[in-house]
């Protein structure tokens, strides 16, 4: 019998979450994402501690931003030595609310891909989901940049993101799915909230929903999950990016997996199509207080992480 990972590999296109190379080489994803906490957690160790020491020594004197981008694209290169399809490499967070900024470093950051080789359609920069990230994806994309849009939890940010014809959207299912096992308390039941009834899983299913009714070709990749049950869940989802530990333990079981999302004739299952400006955006989004948090939360930690990461980069010097 073939085991969980290779029968939801039949529907749904796996991409390993992580900045490790080597995890990537043993689970043969078909994709791989990145983002500025995975970089930081890989360069501590001590195995790629010297592709951080090699960036700063080739571009000594460089101010801290670009050394940044170089080193995530060294890692960017490496993933795509091994995964046959896209690396996505994510742009500064501390940049989500400026959308000239956004721009122009997913356009460096795609100059350094193209300088080394890499062409640019093997890249996704990814951006947050904040009103002025998915307007630089915008500019990004009819540039022939692709874009993956993160930190993404409510339909009105999906909505909006096929409204800028953005590549790919990265919906989150574990951060949906900590918030309100958190505002629940005590009162969270487990078995009740499992499977199809996850908060997490339900959020990338009404977006899987709107964007195959109306025929929106924006691939849905779910992610950040906090266990298997989220993951069999959206089996049939466009991609789905998983951790390495998460890969490994699809990898050891044995079974099949049944594609739970699937499309469906049904209009009056999802709400009508339109456009997204910026008033209904932020009306929307500020109406929903899980996304705002989450939203919110997500940039500090990844603005913190980058910081760190300059931190060891510095020191590197």
């Amino acid at each position: 019998m073939s085991s969980q990972l290779e029968s939801l590999r039949r529907h749904t296109t796996v991409v390993a979450d992580t900045g490790d190379f080597e995890a990537v080489r043993a689970l043969r994803p078909t994709d791989a994402t990145t983002n500025p906490s995975l970089i930081l957690k890989a360069v501590q160790k001590e195995a790629y501690r010297p592709l951080l020491e090699q960036v700063v020594r080739d571009h000594r004197g460089a101010p801290l931003a670009e050394l940044t981008d170089r080193l995530l694209v060294a890692f960017g290169r490496a993933i795509l030595d091994i995964v046959p399809g896209r690396v996505s490499t994510e742009v500064d967070a501390r940049l989500s609310f400026d959308t000239r900024a956004t721009v122009e470093r997913g356009r460096g950051l795609i100059a350094l891909y193209e300088a080394a080789g890499i062409p640019r359609e093997r890249v996704l920069i990814k951006t947050a989901s904040t009103w002025e990230g998915i307007q630089a994806a915008r500019m990004l994309q009819a540039d022939g940049i692709r874009c993956n849009l993160t930190l993404l939890f409510s339909l009105p940010q999906a909505v909006a993101c096929a409204d800028a014809g953005v590549q790919l959207i990265s919906p989150f299912v574990g951060r949906i799915y900590d918030w309100y096992k958190k505002a629940a308390g005590a009162g969270w039941v487990e078995t009740e909230k499992a499977g199809a009834n996850d908060p997490g899983v339900q959020s990338v299913t009404e977006i899987y929903r709107y964007y195959k009714q109306h025929g929106i070709t924006t691939e849905i990749m779910g992610a950040s999950f906090r266990n298997k049950g989220q993951i069999l869940a959206l089996a049939g989802c466009d991609l789905l990016t998983i951790s390495p530990e998460l890969l490994a333990e699809l990898d050891a079981t044995p079974g099949d997996v049944p594609a739970c999302l699937v499309r469906q004739d049904d209009a009056g299952a999802v709400p009508a199509r339109r456009p997204a400006d910026e008033v209904w955006f932020r009306t929307e989004l500020n109406a929903n207080a899980m996304a705002t948090e989450k939203l919110a939360e997500g940039i500090r930690l990844f603005s913190a992480d980058a910081v760190k990461l300059d931190a060891l980069l510095g020191a590197a010097g």
